[in-house]
């Protein structure tokens, strides 16, 4: 990640499905919101925003292509693209569609750009951060997401704890995870507590699911297991086994006037 990114966004990541369009696929949850400038095997190309997954969804369907995916770092959603993150939350939309010039001088910029070209083009043209006056707040932010993560080789926090260690309401931490990530301080743990499950057990597949469930957060095995089949539409063991929910087409964005688009 160039240095002048880091303001912008957290991870960048170079994707390419290649196979049999009636395989699975499933979308995981995910807090994040991504910029994708996607290129599909006829070469069609767009440069999408995939606002905050809160649950999995699953799919057959899916074409060649081609992905860089940009994960926006938190509150950098309102400075970028012109929304909050809360606006974005299961939605997909091209990213020329938003408001104000910087989204659609961005898309514009990177919509002819091959994908090793997208990380220096965008090292080149974004500013330095957001604005000025946006430093406290989102300094605040990520300090949150940060104490709430499981990333961090610690447990997530409470909400009442962080609120109190930031010195701010549990009403201000929700309206900062709102504005800024999309989902509340909750339900961002509960996808990155099972998030977390997901990759342990694909890493570590004879860890007992009740050690699992102590070392990720969760009260117990029956906690986990009902967090995850929120989330995930099944249980653990039936996930892992490959007993999934039934799968549906993958559907393309659907574009409307002054709306933001919506499709897996």
């Amino acid at each position: 990640m160039p240095e002048a990114l880091r303001p912008w966004f957290t991870g960048i990541g170079f994707t390419s499905v290649e196979g049999d369009p009636r395989e699975l696929f499933t979308h995981m949850p995910d807090a994040a919101t991504k910029v994708v400038v996607r290129v599909e095997g006829d070469e069609r190309r767009d440069v999408l925003v995939v606002g905050p997954r809160t649950r999995a969804s699953y799919h057959t369907g899916k074409r060649l292509t081609s992905c860089v995916e940009l994960r926006l770092a938190p509150g950098a959603a309102r400075s970028l693209l012109g929304v909050p993150a809360v606006d974005l939350v299961g939605r997909v939309a091209p990213l020329g569609d938003f408001p104000g010039g910087a989204a659609r001088r961005l898309a514009d910029g990177l919509l002819p750009l091959a994908p090793e070209q997208v990380v220096p083009h965008l090292a080149g043209t974004l500013p330095d951060g957001p604005a000025p006056g946006d430093a406290a707040r989102t300094g605040l932010l990520r300090a949150a997401v940060e104490a709430m993560s499981t990333d961090t080789g610690r447990l997530p926090s409470g909400v009442r704890e962080l609120a109190n260690r930031l010195a701010v309401s549990e009403r201000q931490l929700r309206n900062l995870f709102t504005d800024g990530v999309g989902v509340s301080p909750k339900h961002y743990a509960r996808i990155a507590r099972v998030r977390h499950v997901l990759s342990h057990a694909r890493r570590v597949p004879d860890t007992s699911w009740a050690q699992l469930a102590t070392t990720t957060g969760y009260y117990d095995q029956s906690h986990m297991t009902a967090d995850f089949r929120t989330l995930m539409g099944v249980p653990p063991t039936s996930f892992f086994t490959g007993r999934l929910p039934a799968a549906q087409p993958c559907q393309a964005y659907a574009s409307r006037a002054g709306r933001i688009g919506t499709g897996a």
